[in-house]
């Protein structure tokens, strides 16, 4: 068996920065906090998400204020988010991988309803053996949510696997299911966060599939 590929969806394989911070700012606003930018956003950002809210209020929301902020955060997004691109060179990354023979997944955080219909949106289902977004609340683990991806796909080694993501919480997921991770500086957090991780952080989908075939070979 080759390398495995698990990836990101938010901020790696789409570049959905701009929606992440306009939604972001909405749900903030309907509490009365003020907006941030996208740089603090990266500096401050983490899961799960209630504790990103603590890290710009000074507290963990309450119960009442995290439902409001969730609801609106993601009300918000999922009418921006048609509007976002894949990644530079993502396409033809997909492609290439799969032409050669290889495998790779999808493990997103982002709901199971919402992101079936918008990869295949993209064309680029049939570049995956198996695509799963979220189906528990929003605040679930990514590592609990990779366990049960790596569960799904039949005969792949945790040690071939390869996970890319643009956040610290993608590293966490692949160690806890004994995978390595390669980490992009393109999304959600920024490069000094993620090099805290302690695994190879790169400025380009192509160095992290470079990164990939290096690591599991």
């Amino acid at each position: 068996m080759g390398t495995h590929l698990v990836w990101d969806w938010n901020g790696t394989l789409l570049d959905d920065n701009t929606a992440i911070i306009g939604a972001t700012n909405a749900a903030f606003a309907e509490l009365g906090l003020d907006p941030i930018t996208l740089e603090r956003y990266r500096e401050l950002y983490c899961v799960p998400v209630p504790r990103f809210y603590e890290r710009l209020m000074g507290r963990l929301p309450t119960e009442a204020e995290w439902l409001v902020m969730d609801e609106a955060f993601h009300r918000h997004y999922w009418a921006a988010a048609g509007q976002s691109v894949l990644a530079l060179g993502a396409r033809e990354l997909l492609t290439s991988w799969q032409s050669s023979g290889l495998t790779q997944s999808l493990c997103s955080l982002a709901p199971h309803e919402h992101l079936i219909p918008i990869v295949r949106t993209h064309g680029i289902e049939d570049r995956f053996v198996r695509v799963d977004g979220r189906v528990g609340p929003s605040n679930t683990a990514k590592a609990e949510h990779m366990v049960r991806h790596l569960a799904g796909l039949e005969g792949v080694d945790p040690a071939r696997v390869v996970v890319i993501g643009d956040a610290v919480d993608d590293a966490v997921a692949a160690r806890h299911v004994g995978a390595r991770a390669v980490l992009y500086t393109g999304g959600s957090h920024s490069r000094g966060s993620l090099e805290a991780a302690g695994v190879p952080v790169v400025d380009s989908l192509a160095e992290a599939v470079a990164w990939a075939q290096g690591l599991a070979a």
